[in-house]
């Protein structure tokens, strides 16, 4: 990562709250302390040239982690529905990152330091809990799409993660510090909602239940939380050692959730030989390391509109390479068009 910088080198990309890197303090921070990543670890990151990327290279790489991140679920979704159990589909995900994990810890030198650095950041223990969030979406969506539909749940979710987005970046919880709610902040995560819908425009509705479509929401909360924290982890060790964190975290969870549902305790599934059908851990360490270099430099809110519109951009290069696929559909194109100028409106200043 390029050196600290004194001020934000894209419009309106977020400048940190004074009280981001307060002095050391020998005691553990307690939840009234959520607005500031305690410890002179994040003083000695910056230092060390591991300060945060300018706001539109950090974007970028967000919006590719979106492509990525759409391959992932269609390859996600695929491996459910050949196994008979989509909890099976989240269990191999989250296995695949965690074996890539522990081949970076065996082979990256800068991934064991920055775990070493985290040991002495001493930060409050809910930290550490930004991978259950990424759980909470996994489960809810292999549940809740069957039965709300692909459309009605990613509406859902893109509004719980605005805002969750708004409320994270208010609170402090990134490790940008406190984000000003400003009337461009609201119109960017408004109209991120409404480039999803218009996106999700002739795709299959389901039963339009209040409970499902609230669990959906939830869903969207849980991962603007998730990269809240996981930021908060990479700010004070490294981007590496903040995946690692999350499926370290998120693995367990993904694993019990698939006992208690009896997918492990079942006939022995018959697993497909396509080789992509597992490719879902590989790119889900590039979209958590994706997220965490995003929210260090802009922030919750603007880092998920970018993720959504890559989601977006490579739902419509899925519909038009692969065989059978829809083609180019015109709706998906204006919406992620739209989301990136979500992203552009939601970091711009407001008007004194």
């Amino acid at each position: 990562m390029t050196a600290p910088r004194p001020e934000p080198t894209a419009p309106g990309a977020a400048t940190p709250h004074p009280a981001a890197v307060p002095a050391p303090r020998p005691e553990a921070a307690t939840a009234s302390d959520a607005a500031v990543p305690v410890s002179e670890a994040a003083v000695a990151a910056s230092r060390s040239g591991r300060g945060p990327l300018p706001g539109w290279v950090a974007l970028t790489l967000v919006t590719v982690a979106g492509v990525a991140s759409a391959a992932q679920g269609a390859a996600n979704g695929e491996l459910g529905a050949r196994v008979g159990q989509a909890s099976l589909a989240g269990v191999v995900n989250n296995l695949g990152g965690t074996l890539l994990v522990l081949l970076g810890l065996a082979a990256l030198p800068s991934m064991r330091a920055g775990l070493t650095a985290l040991r002495r950041a001493r930060l409050p223990w809910w930290s550490y809990l930004g991978g259950l969030g990424g759980a909470v979406i996994v489960v809810l969506g292999a549940y809740l799409v069957p039965v709300l539909g692909v459309a009605v749940f990613t509406i859902s979710q893109v509004a719980g993660g605005s805002l969750g987005g708004l409320a994270v970046d208010r609170g402090g919880l990134a490790p940008v510090g406190r984000l000003a709610l400003t009337g461009p902040r609201i119109a960017g995560a408004l109209l991120g909602v409404a480039a999803v819908t218009l996106a999700q425009l002739g795709r299959p509705v389901g039963e339009l239940a209040v409970v499902p479509i609230l669990l959906a929401v939830v869903g969207g909360l849980a991962v603007a939380l998730q990269s809240a924290l996981n930021g908060r982890v990479s700010a004070v060790s490294s981007a590496a050692a903040g995946v690692a964190v999350n499926f370290a975290v998120s693995t367990p969870a993904v694993v019990l959730v698939a006992v208690v549902a009896g997918a492990l305790t079942g006939p022995a599934p018959t697993w497909p030989d396509a080789w992509y059908l597992y490719t879902g851990g590989l790119l889900g360490v590039g979209i958590v390391a994706g997220l965490v270099v995003g929210v260090r430099s802009a922030g919750v809110l603007r880092t998920g509109l970018a993720l959504v519109a890559g989601q977006l951009g490579g739902a419509l290069l899925l519909d038009v390479l692969l065989p059978g696929g829809p083609g180019a559909r015109p709706a998906v194109l204006a919406g992620a068009a739209l989301t990136l100028g979500a992203v552009v409106v939601a970091g711009r200043r407001p008007r004194r």
